[in-house]
């Protein structure tokens, strides 16, 4: 699917926001993927999901793990549609940590999904965790890669899609922006 489609979906489905943003990263932005809001309807569910299960599918994962809250409704459909087992990782006075009785057993093949990636550092958090457990990460999966592939966290990443969406750091903030009011709608600090 083509990058203008994706987001035309984006816009249609209102989750192409657009004001001034602070991301899970802690950088500022004009424009922010409420991926959420895609991911509602099925039909788009299922059509991104099924293009990140494809290109993994040959690495036969036993596992499927989501940094929360963002990535667990896709990790949960690829995860599906890989027919493997799917878990959440999430955070715990600051760290990224397994709760709930799930476990990562040694050994196992893992593949990490995330909606939207500026940094990584999520993703990175649990590749670390991931290898605490001495599984074995064969890839990354991606929605909206906002770095334009500049954030590079495993050798296998896909990304449905590509983008170059402009952020700042705190530092940095044009005043265009800074004069805009301050909302955080990612999940870093739940």
């Amino acid at each position: 699917m083509k990058k203008e489609k994706i987001i035309s979906i984006f816009k249609t489905t209102e989750a192409l926001l657009d004001g001034h943003f602070v991301l899970s990263s802690g950088r500022h932005s004009p424009t922010y993927f409420q991926c959420a809001k895609v991911m509602q309807y099925p039909k788009y569910l299922s059509v991104f999901s099924k293009m990140i299960s494809e290109h993994f599918l040959k690495f036969s994962p036993d596992l499927v793990i989501s940094p929360a809250i963002g990535g667990i409704v896709l990790g949960t459909e690829v995860g599906s549609k890989l027919g493997c087992r799917t878990i959440f990782s999430e955070r715990d006075n600051g760290d990224m940590v397994l709760r709930r009785g799930f476990t990562i057993n040694k050994s196992e093949k893992v593949l990490i999904i995330e909606d939207v990636v500026t940094t990584g550092g999520s993703v990175q958090e649990v590749i670390n965790l991931v290898l605490k457990k001495n599984a074995r990460v064969v890839g990354v999966g991606i929605f909206v890669d906002r770095s334009n592939g500049e954030a590079r966290l495993h050798k296998n990443q896909y990304s449905v899609v590509k983008l170059n969406a402009v952020s700042y750091s705190e530092k940095n903030i044009p005043d265009s922006l800074a004069l805009k009011p301050v909302k955080k709608p990612g999940s870093r600090h739940l």
